[in-house]
């Protein structure tokens, strides 16, 4: 046997190098194909012109909101000035509440016409009012991930010392993570809880308003505001150059990393569970939740490192199948299948309607750049084609799609703009070291 081992050896060699160069080739012939994508060139400028229009989340919204300025955060700095971007965020900051919280977004009075009956107010910020809907819980992160992002991108750590009303942005977010432990953090599950939403939405079923936690509401943990937090932790160890405090910040997003897996990932199913209801639960008898796939709440564990490489590849999978057995136009679909007919009060009632069910670029194209980052890049190009291809048809970046992929919400939606400028830059760059 010995005298054949080389012979067996160079054989395994040569199949595995013509494998390799196969795959070289493929890989070289995806690179071409993306960059010769005018498509993709046309999208981008279209995004980065509708984002030059400013930080506002899109035709239709007067207000700048945090979770959405989270999304386009890069694109901004390509279009507007580090000077504009940068006061943009610190006006989040001026209207941090005395309780530490902060709210989704602002506005000048002026343009304060909605109906609220709880606006938000700061000696700080006199000309602004600010917003929340409190059924959500993921103001404060996505503001922590928008500032990381900020100092990754243009290098500004100075930002962290800028004081504003006599305390600085770094204490500023220390002092929305205290809040978050304190105010909304369960102790049994040790994770962080909102009310029961749709995936990442910010409407529950409850109420026709549906945005204000009251009497009404169930609290809900889910692996979306989960997600999001590890994210914002991630960023503060990256950018704050204090390592007592980066092992602190470790050692929290390692105890949620623990606990999301523990409470919230169905091993046999291969996918997270909608929620957790510490109290009662609001799901009719006879439906079962754990059916249904939280395509916007994976996507964000994804880039939270919460799910391995073959883990990733399942999951985006059954979000393609889902797709298929929906009729939607792409895994911008936000769950599947939906909540039942008359669960949620309003147009959420129907399915395929806003976020039960609707199909949000904003989220889909998260999910795309998630592909790319962990190699599934072909996976990707043929997964956003749907997405690029609205785009292309209406001109235009629409803020959700029904079915047909019918155009709807606002018509210069930011947020999906942001992602997809994102994603084709990542496209890019893959194609450019991938190239011959």
């Amino acid at each position: 046997m010995r005298k054949y081992t080389p012979y067996i050896l160079s054989g395994a060699f040569f199949v595995f190098g013509c494998f390799s160069g196969g795959k070289a080739q493929q890989q070289q012939q995806l690179a071409a194909q993306i960059l010769a994508d005018s498509s993709l060139t046309m999208v981008d400028h279209l995004a980065k012109a509708v984002i030059k229009e400013g930080f506002n989340a899109g035709s239709g919204y007067s207000q700048v909101w945090a979770r959405d300025f989270n999304t386009l955060i890069e694109t901004s700095l390509a279009v507007h000035s580090k000077e504009n971007v940068r006061g943009a965020i610190l006006m989040f900051f001026a209207l941090q509440q005395k309780n530490d919280e902060m709210v989704d977004g602002y506005v000048v009075k002026k343009d304060f016409t909605w109906n609220d009956d709880t606006p938000y107010y700061s000696d700080a910020a006199p000309g602004h009012v600010g917003f929340k809907n409190t059924v959500e819980t993921d103001q404060e992160t996505s503001l922590i991930q928008l500032v990381g992002k900020y100092i990754k991108k243009t290098g500004d750590v100075e930002l962290l010392q800028e004081k504003v009303a006599g305390t600085t942005v770094l204490v500023r977010m220390e002092k929305m993570i205290d809040y978050l432990l304190r105010e909304r953090y369960n102790k049994k599950y040790g994770l962080l809880w909102g009310a029961m939403t749709a995936d990442w939405g910010d409407v529950q079923p409850n109420d026709s308003f549906g945005c204000d936690w009251n009497e009404l509401s169930d609290e809900a943990i889910d692996v979306y505001d989960n997600a999001m937090f590890m994210i914002a932790l991630q960023y503060l160890i990256e950018v704050v150059p204090n390592a007592q405090k980066a092992a602190q910040w470790a050692k929290m997003k390692k105890g949620i990393h623990e606990n999301v897996r523990k409470h919230l990932w169905d091993s046999k199913k291969q996918k997270f569970i909608p929620h957790i209801y510490p109290g009662k639960s609001p799901i009719p008898a006879g439906f079962d939740e754990n059916t249904i796939h939280y395509h916007g709440g994976t996507a964000v564990a994804i880039e939270a490192g919460l799910l391995s490489k073959k883990e990733i590849a399942i999951v985006n999978k059954q979000m393609v199948e889902n797709v298929k057995l929906s009729g939607m136009p792409s895994i911008g679909l936000t769950l599947y299948p939906t909540y039942p007919d008359g669960f949620f009060k309003g147009g959420m009632a129907k399915a395929y309607h806003y976020q039960n069910g609707g199909d949000w670029t904003w989220f889909g194209g998260r999910m795309i750049q998630q592909l790319i980052a962990n190699g599934f890049v072909k996976e990707a190009y043929e997964e956003v084609r749907p997405m690029i291809n609205r785009v292309v048809k209406n001109q235009g970046f629409y803020e959700w799609y029904g079915k047909g992929d019918i155009p709807d919400g606002s018509g210069k939606f930011k947020g999906s703009a942001g992602v997809l400028s994102k994603a084709i830059l990542q496209f890019r760059e893959w194609a450019v070291a991938n190239q011959k």
